[in-house]
Protein backbone atom coordinates (compact mmCIF):
# COMPACT_ATOMS: atom_id res chain seq x y z
CA UNK A 1 0.00 0.00 0.00
CA UNK A 2 1.27 3.47 -0.87
CA UNK A 3 1.96 6.15 1.71
CA UNK A 4 -0.93 8.44 2.70
CA UNK A 5 -1.01 11.87 1.10
CA UNK A 6 -1.23 15.32 2.68
CA UNK A 7 -1.93 18.70 1.10
CA UNK A 8 -0.31 21.56 3.02
CA UNK A 9 -1.01 25.19 2.14
CA UNK A 10 1.51 27.95 2.81
CA UNK A 11 4.18 25.29 2.47
CA UNK A 12 7.27 27.13 1.23
CA UNK A 13 8.61 28.44 4.56
CA UNK A 14 8.09 28.78 8.30
CA UNK A 15 5.33 26.75 9.88
CA UNK A 16 4.30 25.29 6.53
CA UNK A 17 7.76 23.89 5.84
CA UNK A 18 8.01 22.42 9.33
CA UNK A 19 4.58 20.83 8.96
CA UNK A 20 5.57 19.25 5.64
CA UNK A 21 8.75 17.79 7.12
CA UNK A 22 6.99 16.48 10.23
CA UNK A 23 4.25 14.83 8.18
CA UNK A 24 6.86 13.23 5.92
CA UNK A 25 8.57 11.86 9.01
CA UNK A 26 5.21 10.45 10.11
CA UNK A 27 4.85 8.53 6.85
CA UNK A 28 3.07 10.95 4.50
CA UNK A 29 3.88 12.08 0.98
CA UNK A 30 3.30 15.79 0.57
CA UNK A 31 1.73 18.17 -1.91
CA UNK A 32 2.70 21.64 -0.78
CA UNK A 33 1.24 24.79 -2.24
CA UNK A 34 1.96 28.48 -1.89
CA UNK A 35 1.38 31.74 -3.74
CA UNK A 36 5.11 31.99 -4.59
CA UNK A 37 7.75 29.39 -5.41
CA UNK A 38 10.68 30.93 -3.52
CA UNK A 39 11.65 28.55 -0.72
CA UNK A 40 9.73 25.58 -2.13
CA UNK A 41 12.93 23.75 -3.06
CA UNK A 42 14.10 23.91 0.55
CA UNK A 43 10.76 22.52 1.71
CA UNK A 44 11.06 19.72 -0.82
CA UNK A 45 14.55 18.88 0.42
CA UNK A 46 13.29 18.74 4.03
CA UNK A 47 10.45 16.42 3.01
CA UNK A 48 12.72 14.08 1.07
CA UNK A 49 15.24 14.00 3.92
CA UNK A 50 12.38 12.87 6.17
CA UNK A 51 11.52 10.09 3.74
CA UNK A 52 8.59 11.57 1.78
CA UNK A 53 7.79 12.52 -1.79
CA UNK A 54 7.16 16.22 -2.44
CA UNK A 55 5.10 17.97 -5.10
CA UNK A 56 4.96 21.77 -5.20
CA UNK A 57 1.87 23.46 -6.58
CA UNK A 58 1.59 27.21 -7.00
CA UNK A 59 -1.79 28.55 -5.91
CA UNK A 60 -3.44 31.56 -4.29
CA UNK A 61 -5.86 30.52 -1.54
CA UNK A 62 -7.95 33.62 -2.19
CA UNK A 63 -8.62 32.42 -5.76
CA UNK A 64 -11.48 29.99 -5.24
CA UNK A 65 -11.58 29.08 -8.93
CA UNK A 66 -8.11 27.54 -8.54
CA UNK A 67 -9.12 25.17 -5.74
CA UNK A 68 -10.56 22.30 -7.83
CA UNK A 69 -7.46 22.13 -10.03
CA UNK A 70 -5.16 22.29 -7.00
CA UNK A 71 -6.93 19.43 -5.26
CA UNK A 72 -7.14 17.41 -8.48
CA UNK A 73 -3.40 17.75 -9.04
CA UNK A 74 -2.53 16.77 -5.45
CA UNK A 75 -5.05 13.92 -5.39
CA UNK A 76 -3.85 12.52 -8.69
CA UNK A 77 -0.13 12.70 -7.91
CA UNK A 78 -0.45 11.22 -4.41
CA UNK A 79 -3.18 8.72 -5.22
CA UNK A 80 -5.61 10.46 -2.88
CA UNK A 81 -5.43 12.65 0.20
CA UNK A 82 -5.71 11.59 3.82
CA UNK A 83 -4.87 14.99 5.30
CA UNK A 84 -5.39 18.67 4.55
CA UNK A 85 -3.43 21.20 6.58
CA UNK A 86 -4.89 24.65 5.96
CA UNK A 87 -1.90 26.72 7.02
CA UNK A 88 -1.69 29.56 4.50
CA UNK A 89 -2.29 32.91 6.12
CA UNK A 90 -1.63 36.62 5.84
CA UNK A 91 -1.33 39.30 8.49
CA UNK A 92 -2.65 42.83 8.68
CA UNK A 93 -1.18 45.13 6.05
CA UNK A 94 -0.15 47.42 8.89
CA UNK A 95 -0.29 47.08 12.67
CA UNK A 96 -1.99 50.02 14.32
CA UNK A 97 -5.17 51.58 15.64
CA UNK A 98 -8.23 49.49 14.78
CA UNK A 99 -10.00 52.79 14.03
CA UNK A 100 -7.70 53.04 11.01
CA UNK A 101 -8.15 49.50 9.61
CA UNK A 102 -8.85 49.67 5.89
CA UNK A 103 -11.39 47.57 3.97
CA UNK A 104 -8.53 46.35 1.78
CA UNK A 105 -6.58 44.93 4.72
CA UNK A 106 -9.74 43.46 6.27
CA UNK A 107 -10.78 41.78 3.01
CA UNK A 108 -7.28 40.41 2.37
CA UNK A 109 -7.14 38.70 5.79
CA UNK A 110 -10.56 37.15 5.42
CA UNK A 111 -10.06 36.17 1.76
CA UNK A 112 -7.03 34.00 2.60
CA UNK A 113 -7.32 33.11 6.28
CA UNK A 114 -11.02 32.29 6.38
CA UNK A 115 -12.81 32.26 3.02
CA UNK A 116 -10.02 30.43 1.23
CA UNK A 117 -9.58 28.00 4.12
CA UNK A 118 -13.29 27.18 4.18
CA UNK A 119 -13.72 26.50 0.49
CA UNK A 120 -10.51 24.51 0.10
CA UNK A 121 -11.56 22.33 3.04
CA UNK A 122 -14.95 21.91 1.40
CA UNK A 123 -13.31 20.79 -1.86
CA UNK A 124 -11.08 18.23 -0.12
CA UNK A 125 -13.84 17.01 2.22
CA UNK A 126 -16.21 16.36 -0.69
CA UNK A 127 -13.64 14.08 -2.28
CA UNK A 128 -12.87 12.30 0.98
CA UNK A 129 -16.55 11.68 1.65
CA UNK A 130 -17.17 10.48 -1.91
CA UNK A 131 -14.28 8.03 -1.60
CA UNK A 132 -15.96 6.31 1.35
CA UNK A 133 -13.91 4.28 3.83
CA UNK A 134 -10.25 5.27 4.27
CA UNK A 135 -7.74 3.13 2.39
CA UNK A 136 -4.36 4.18 3.76
CA UNK A 137 -4.89 5.28 7.33
CA UNK A 138 -6.50 8.02 9.39
CA UNK A 139 -8.02 11.03 7.65
CA UNK A 140 -8.02 14.58 8.95
CA UNK A 141 -8.55 18.25 8.15
CA UNK A 142 -6.43 20.59 10.26
CA UNK A 143 -6.83 24.36 10.37
CA UNK A 144 -3.88 26.43 11.57
CA UNK A 145 -5.47 29.47 13.19
CA UNK A 146 -3.65 31.43 15.89
CA UNK A 147 -3.45 32.22 19.58
CA UNK A 148 -5.39 35.29 18.43
CA UNK A 149 -8.44 33.05 18.20
CA UNK A 150 -8.55 33.36 21.99
CA UNK A 151 -6.39 36.43 22.70
CA UNK A 152 -7.38 39.81 21.28
CA UNK A 153 -4.86 42.12 19.59
CA UNK A 154 -6.51 45.47 18.79
CA UNK A 155 -3.42 46.60 16.86
CA UNK A 156 -4.17 43.95 14.22
CA UNK A 157 -7.92 43.70 14.40
CA UNK A 158 -8.50 42.22 10.95
CA UNK A 159 -6.02 39.38 11.56
CA UNK A 160 -7.51 38.62 14.99
CA UNK A 161 -11.05 38.57 13.62
CA UNK A 162 -10.15 36.37 10.66
CA UNK A 163 -8.26 33.84 12.77
CA UNK A 164 -11.12 33.68 15.29
CA UNK A 165 -13.41 32.83 12.38
CA UNK A 166 -10.92 30.28 11.03
CA UNK A 167 -10.88 28.54 14.41
CA UNK A 168 -14.64 28.12 14.24
CA UNK A 169 -14.32 26.33 10.90
CA UNK A 170 -12.75 23.37 12.70
CA UNK A 171 -15.83 22.90 14.85
CA UNK A 172 -18.17 23.25 11.89
CA UNK A 173 -16.32 20.69 9.76
CA UNK A 174 -15.81 18.40 12.77
CA UNK A 175 -19.57 18.03 13.22
CA UNK A 176 -20.18 17.47 9.51
CA UNK A 177 -17.36 14.98 8.93
CA UNK A 178 -17.39 12.91 12.12
CA UNK A 179 -19.79 10.35 10.65
CA UNK A 180 -17.38 9.90 7.74
CA UNK A 181 -14.47 9.13 10.04
CA UNK A 182 -12.61 12.37 9.30
CA UNK A 183 -11.16 14.16 12.32
CA UNK A 184 -11.01 17.95 12.24
CA UNK A 185 -8.95 20.13 14.57
CA UNK A 186 -7.79 23.68 15.12
CA UNK A 187 -4.09 24.39 15.75
CA UNK A 188 -3.40 27.66 17.58
CA UNK A 189 0.26 28.69 17.39
CA UNK A 190 1.44 31.34 19.81
CA UNK A 191 4.56 33.46 19.37
CA UNK A 192 6.45 31.44 16.77
CA UNK A 193 9.82 32.44 15.29
CA UNK A 194 8.93 32.97 11.61
CA UNK A 195 9.20 35.61 8.90
CA UNK A 196 5.82 36.97 10.01
CA UNK A 197 7.06 37.74 13.53
CA UNK A 198 10.53 38.91 12.45
CA UNK A 199 9.58 42.61 12.17
CA UNK A 200 8.53 42.68 15.84
CA UNK A 201 11.09 40.17 17.14
CA UNK A 202 12.82 42.62 19.46
CA UNK A 203 9.55 43.47 21.19
CA UNK A 204 8.67 39.80 21.62
CA UNK A 205 12.15 38.97 22.95
CA UNK A 206 11.64 41.39 25.81
CA UNK A 207 8.08 40.26 26.50
CA UNK A 208 9.04 36.57 26.49
CA UNK A 209 11.87 37.24 28.92
CA UNK A 210 9.39 39.09 31.15
CA UNK A 211 7.03 36.09 31.24
CA UNK A 212 4.66 36.60 28.33
CA UNK A 213 4.09 32.83 28.35
CA UNK A 214 4.77 30.37 31.19
CA UNK A 215 7.29 28.56 29.00
CA UNK A 216 9.74 31.41 28.50
CA UNK A 217 11.05 30.84 25.00
CA UNK A 218 10.12 31.43 21.40
CA UNK A 219 7.94 28.82 19.82
CA UNK A 220 9.58 27.17 16.84
CA UNK A 221 7.90 26.10 13.63
CA UNK A 222 8.87 22.53 14.48
CA UNK A 223 6.70 22.71 17.62
CA UNK A 224 3.68 23.23 15.39
CA UNK A 225 4.84 20.55 12.96
CA UNK A 226 4.98 17.95 15.72
CA UNK A 227 1.42 18.72 16.80
CA UNK A 228 0.10 18.46 13.26
CA UNK A 229 1.89 15.15 12.66
CA UNK A 230 0.49 13.70 15.88
CA UNK A 231 -3.08 14.58 14.96
CA UNK A 232 -2.75 13.52 11.32
CA UNK A 233 -1.38 10.14 12.37
CA UNK A 234 -4.67 9.25 14.05
CA UNK A 235 -3.07 8.95 17.49
CA UNK A 236 -6.17 10.54 19.10
CA UNK A 237 -9.00 8.57 17.47
CA UNK A 238 -11.70 9.63 19.96
CA UNK A 239 -11.12 13.35 19.50
CA UNK A 240 -12.47 15.86 16.99
CA UNK A 241 -13.32 19.54 16.93
CA UNK A 242 -10.65 20.43 19.48
CA UNK A 243 -8.33 23.43 19.61
CA UNK A 244 -4.69 22.65 20.36
CA UNK A 245 -2.67 25.52 21.80
CA UNK A 246 0.97 25.40 20.71
CA UNK A 247 1.86 28.55 22.61
CA UNK A 248 3.89 27.75 25.70
CA UNK A 249 0.84 28.31 27.88
CA UNK A 250 0.20 31.82 26.54
CA UNK A 251 -3.57 31.22 26.53
CA UNK A 252 -3.72 30.35 30.26
CA UNK A 253 -5.23 33.26 32.19
CA UNK A 254 -3.55 34.41 35.38
CA UNK A 255 -5.24 35.89 38.43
Amino acid sequence: MSRPGALVTGARRGIGRAVCAALAGAGFDIAGCDIEEEGAAETGAAVRTAGGEFLFLRADMADLAAHPGLVEAAWGRLGGLECLVSNAGVGAMRRGDLLEVTPESWDRCFAVNTRGAFFLAQEVARRMVAEGAPRRGARSVLFVSSANAALTSPERAEYTASKTATSSLARLFALRLAEDGIAVHDIRPGVIRTDMTAPVAASYEARIAAGLSPIRRWGEAEDVGRAVALLASGALPFSTGDSFHIDGGLHVHRL
